[in-house]
Formats: C-alpha cells, structure tokens, sequence
C-alpha cells in the first residue's frame, strides 16, 4: 500500500476526497462499501481510520503499536462529525495551525492519548456535543472557551492534572460533568440554574471544599452525584431528597458532620440504588425514615437478557467502590447495582430491621461505628448480597442461626472487633469454647497450621488469612465483580490516601 508510514501521518487525506479508488482491502469488505469509498487508511501494521460519508472516524490499533499520530492528517476531513481515538496507547500530535479547525465535529474521544494540553484545534467546532479527554496528562485551568460552548452535553475531564477553581460559568446545556481525579480547589460553584440539566455530576477525588451547593436541587434530572474524597464540610444534604432520578449518592471521605435523618413525611430519595457515606463524621441513629423508603434497592426487576449500565448513549458512567480497604473502580454501573457504605463514621444505636427488605443488596458495609445490641435476624433475607462488613462496632449475643446460607461464607474478618458476638461463622463459640469451624474441622492442610483462621467472604467465593500470610481465592468472585472490576486497586491513589489515613485513625492504628 502507498502513502502509508510507521507513524500513521498522510499529508493530504488521498483516499478522502473522492478521487482515486478505494484501496483493495476496503474494497473486499462489503460492511464498509456500502457507506461509499472515502476512506483512510493510516498504515496497515499501524492501524486504520475509517473516514466514511457519514462523517465518522476511528481508529483501531493493530500491530505493530502505532507511536504516535499526526493532527494534520485530518486537514481534509472537513465534513468530519465523530472522533474516536481513545484506549490505543498511541499520542495525538497537534503541531497545526492556530486558526485549524473541523467546523463539523460534534462528538471528540480522546482518552489515553498521552495528552499534555487541551487540543486547542477544537475552539472553533462549534458544535461540539461531546468532548471527552479522561486519563491524560493535562495540566493547567480549564480554558474559558471550552465553557463557552453551549451545545456541549458530555465534559468528561477526569484522571488528569488539572487545578484551580471550577469555573462559575459552564456551558448551559450539560449532561455529565466529570472531573473526577483531579486537582481542583475552592468550593463547587453554586449557580445550578432553574432547569438545570445534569445527569452526572462527578467530583471525586479533588480538594474541593466548603458547602454542597444548594442550587443542586433544581438538577431534577441528577442520576448521579459523586463529590467522594474531598475537603467538604456541610450536614447531611438531605433536601436532596426531593430530586425524583437521584440513583448514585457519593459523599465519602469528607467533612460531613451531624445526624442523617428525613425532614418530610413524604417517600425520599425514590430511585437511590447506591449510598456512600463513608469516612465522614456522621452521628446518631442510622436513618431507619429513609433505609425504609429504598423502594429502589427492594426487589428490582431483573430482565434474563443482556445487562444494562446507566449511561448517556455511548458514554457510560462509572463509579469508585471500596472492598476490603482497596478501592475499585467500577468502569460501568450495572442498573441492577445497590449498596450501602456507611462506614467509618459514628453511628450509635441497633442495625434497624428495615434492613432485611433491601433485598437487592450487594453490599452492606457498617464497620468502624458505635452499633449495639443484637444483630438482627432480618438480615437473613439479603441473599443477593455479595459483601458484608459489621466489624468494629459493639454487637453483641449469637449471630443468627436465620443467616445461614452465604453468610457463613462472610467469616470472621466480617464481624471482629465486636468482642460481645458468638457463633457460626465466628471462631468464639457461644458457650465460650472457642473452636475451629466446621469447614477447617475437615481441612487437614488448614488444621496444621492451627485453628486461627481469618475467613472474608463475597458470599460465593472466600478470603482466607492464615498466621503465614494469606491466600486470595479468585474462582469463586461473584460474575459482576468479574465482569466490571479490572482487578486492580484504582490507580488514583493519591486521591484516596486520605480516606485510609481515616480508617487508621479510627481504628486506633
């Protein structure tokens, strides 16, 4: 093939602008003929670019891995719509003219493309309705112009180095704003006007601080609200209670302080699936009012055909949870998804029975608080839960024989620190003999080791800590956990050092 070089630049779009035939190898592919023949093809080894009539470009990498590619090469694309060029490890080169531009591009993926500034080339795209530039390098403010760009829905900013203050004016019509990652300080900008139309708003793991702004609540549409692993200091926002779409409420690892408690009779938070408000300095009773009104997290519908994730069309949320101390990184929300993290915090009192009627749980987490008094037998009826942490607090009494099932499964590490429990699974029998579990009764290879045995459970597979270190037993991972965890801790760490310097204290470490 001509016009083709290792590092995937042609000067003048050859096969873009209706002159020539296609190459022989589009010409063979009868899916891609049918949208007529302005292609381009950037290198066989290094990958293609299909530039079609419908004003549609991607690329995919082959091998050998393309280095780098040249912006210039989409001089002649003047019609083109769509840009995607995210997750090939490849870096985008913007050595073009100040005043280039692609007036009809309306949807920009530039992820992983080893970014170290916005792509200036874009101030003048007008139309721009997505522009998504997560994982890169970027560093600085953001630039006035991309505020100015009133038809933008989707701004997805996040795992970048940006800092200074979240502007006060953001284009009018936003779906999802992500900045999540990131080193923004100040307090969150507060004019969410009358109408406001974000779905998604992200702001995790930055330094932000001072109040949640009051004016979230005329975002009726807010599906998600994720401001976990910053400097907040407010009460608990309960007129967010109101908001009829609220799915995803995020507001770990803050400053957050006081009892969390309803103020209206009426059903609150109606659609929430996933609460987080771990590591904050929450007190008093847990919210039995609002724990009773999950209509969202009881029973939910579960269609035999393909999974469905909360998303805006191609663009799919994504949400940082915590199992075990390490924090994941969910790269898609499952619809189906419910949990609740209250953790490191200063509840008082008993677990309510309300409890026992989310039946949609996958996790429940209470550890590190002040919970007395028994645990409640209702619990038993959770059997989709997939994780389970009561430890640290002060329950007392057996555990009840009601749990059973993968509750055994939870083990120890599920329920320490509460010197007052007995029971299976517990090694501390209820008549003050402590004995091995039945389950390490049988294992010879276990019982060698003596009978101080450390089991964390997810319900279908198990964690085992022995004296000598310990073993992670990965076969038995529940399929969703498969399916949307990348196995790793998330790589923002720096963001979340924070909320385990929380745990330490608490903990008394």
């Amino acid at each position: 093939m001509e016009g083709y070089n290792c590092n995937c630049k042609i000067g003048k779009g050859k096969f873009c602008d209706g002159i020539g035939t296609p190459p022989s190898y589009f010409q063979e592919k009868d899916e891609l003929w049918r949208f007529g023949w302005r292609v381009v093809v950037l290198g066989y080894g290094c990958g293609v670019v299909f530039g079609l009539l419908m004003g549609y470009l991607v690329f995919r990498t082959g091998k050998p891995k393309c280095d780098f590619v040249e912006l210039d090469m989409f001089l002649a694309l003047q019609n083109l719509e769509t840009i995607i060029l995210s997750s090939n490890n490849l870096s985008l080169r913007m050595n073009v003219d100040a005043n280039f531009t692609l007036p009809k591009l309306t949807d920009v993926f530039l992820s992983s493309c080893n970014l170290s500034e916005f792509p200036n080339f874009l101030r003048h795209s007008n139309g721009l309705q997505s522009l998504v530039l997560s994982k890169n390098s970027i560093h600085g403010n953001i630039p006035e112009w991309i505020c100015e760009k009133d038809d933008l829905k989707i701004l997805d900013l996040s795992h970048n180095n940006l800092i200074g203050k979240i502007p006060n004016r953001l284009p009018k019509f936003l779906s999802v704003l992500n900045l999540q990652a990131n080193y923004f300080d100040g307090n969150i900008p507060f004019g969410f006007p009358e109408g406001c139309g974000l779905q998604n708003l992200n702001l995790h793991g930055n330094q932000m601080e001072g109040l949640l702004p009051r004016s979230l609540v005329n975002c009726s549409m807010l599906e998600v609200l994720d401001v976990g692993n910053n400097n907040i200091s407010d009460t608990f926002p309960h007129w967010l209670e109101s908001l009829p779409d609220l799915q995803v409420l995020v507001l770990r690892s803050n400053k957050f302080h006081g009892f969390v408690q309803s103020t209206k009779e009426s059903p609150s938070f109606p659609k929430l699936r996933v609460l987080d408000l771990s590591s904050n300095d929450f007190r008093g009773p847990l919210p039995v009012r609002y724990i009773e009104n999950f209509k969202a997290m009881m029973d939910i519908y579960r269609d035999e055909g393909s999974p469905e994730y909360m998303n805006i069309g191609s663009y799919q949320y994504s949400l940082v949870v915590t199992l075990k101390g390490f924090d994941y990184e969910l790269q898609r929300i499952l619809t189906i998804f419910s949990s609740i993290h209250l953790s490191n915090n200063m509840f008082e009192g008993e677990i309510p029975d309300a409890i026992g009627k989310l039946s949609s749980l996958k996790g429940l987490n209470l550890s590190h608080n002040n919970l007395t008094r028994h645990i409640p037998p209702s619990l038993g009826t959770l059997t989709d839960l997939e994780w389970l942490d009561l430890s640290s607090n002060e329950l007392v009494g057996k555990i009840p024989d009601e749990l059973g099932n993968q509750f055994n499964t939870f083990g120890n590490g599920s329920y320490e620190g509460n010197n007052g429990l007995c029971g299976i699974p517990l090694s501390k029998s209820c008549d003050g003999i402590g004995t091995p579990p039945s389950f390490f009764q049988e294992k010879d290879e276990f019982w060698r080791f003596g009978w101080r045995v450390v089991v964390l459970g997810y319900g279908c597979g198990v964690f085992v800590g022995l004296e000598m270190g310990y073993h992670v037993f990965r076969a038995g991972k529940p399929k969703w956990f498969v399916s949307l965890f990348d196995g790793r801790p998330s790589q923002s760490g720096r963001k979340m050092r924070k909320a385990r310097r929380l745990v330490q204290r608490r903990s008394g470490f």
